[in-house]
Parts: structure tokens; sequence; C-alpha cells
């Protein structure tokens, strides 16, 4: 796949929404890469559940903090940090073949030291009513995923 893509689920709570997130990085060829501590062993039913049988198959990269996976990123990787507080929209960035998708955990997102230190990098999925707080994480992961795959083509 040209387009390389790697999902970054940082101390992710919730085994369903990681196993659907697993699904989608197979069905794109993209890396999924899981950030310490989680809140659930990989082998939880649900995450299965979520992601069928097809858990086997995936590429998954484990890190055991998000210090350790910042540290082992190739110098220039391109990364774009999701949040709800960025500044820029999604529609707005030019993804490259490569970048990280960079997620927050799911009842607080990215810390805001984060959001703070890549202000450049970071982008929000634009919500037109004001009365959702946020979108579910998978969906979120969906969306980026294939916003870059439609910037990229599809390989």
């Amino acid at each position: 796949m040209p387009h390389e893509l790697n999902v970054v689920l940082v101390e992710p709570e919730i085994p369903q929404n990681t196993g659907s997130v697993g699904r989608l990085c197979l069905a794109t060829g993209a890396t999924l890469h899981l950030v310490e501590p989680m809140a659930f062993e990989i082998t939880h039913s649900r995450l299965k559940r979520a992601g069928l049988d097809y858990w086997e198959h995936l590429k998954v990269v484990m890190h055991p903090s998000f210090e350790d996976f910042l540290a082992k990123l190739p110098a220039n990787a391109p990364k774009v940090f999701f949040s709800k507080k960025a500044g820029h929209t999604i529609f707005e960035h030019e993804f490259k073949p490569g970048t990280y998708l960079i997620f927050g955990k799911e009842t607080m997102g990215l810390p805001d030291s984060v959001i703070n230190a890549y202000p450049t990098e970071c982008v929000r999925i634009p919500m037109y009513d004001a009365r959702v707080r946020s979108l579910n994480l998978a969906n979120s992961v969906s969306i980026a995923v294939y916003e870059a795959i439609r910037q990229l083509g599809p390989g």
C-alpha cells in the first residue's frame, strides 16, 4: 500500500473500539500502534469479537508508554494529533505517506501538553451541533484513515 498509514491509540480504554480500529487497519493496510497502559488485555473477548477473526493477521506494534512511542518514531515522521481542541480541521491538513494518526483515550483525549507541543500538527474532525461533545473513537479513526486515503489515492 503506497500510503503506509499508522494508527496510534494512546491508552485505549474500550476493547470494542480497539477491535473495530484493528479491523479497519487490516482492511486499509494500516499499522496499528497501541500505547500502554491499556484498560484491557489484548486477549479480551470483546476486542476479539469486534475484530472478528482478523486480529491474528493485523500488524500491531506495542509501546510501553507515549514517551517511548515518540522516541521510536523515525526522524521527520509525519504526525497528526487528533483533538476536539485543535484549531484546524482534518480537511485543512495535507496528509503524507507514512503519516502517524494519533488518537487519545476515549474519556480524556490527548493531554493538553501534547496538543500544546504540536499545535500545527493537531486537527479536529468538525462537528456541527454543539450538543455533541465528541465522536466515538472508532468512528473518528475511520474518518481520519479514509480522508488520508482520499488525499493520497487508494493505492
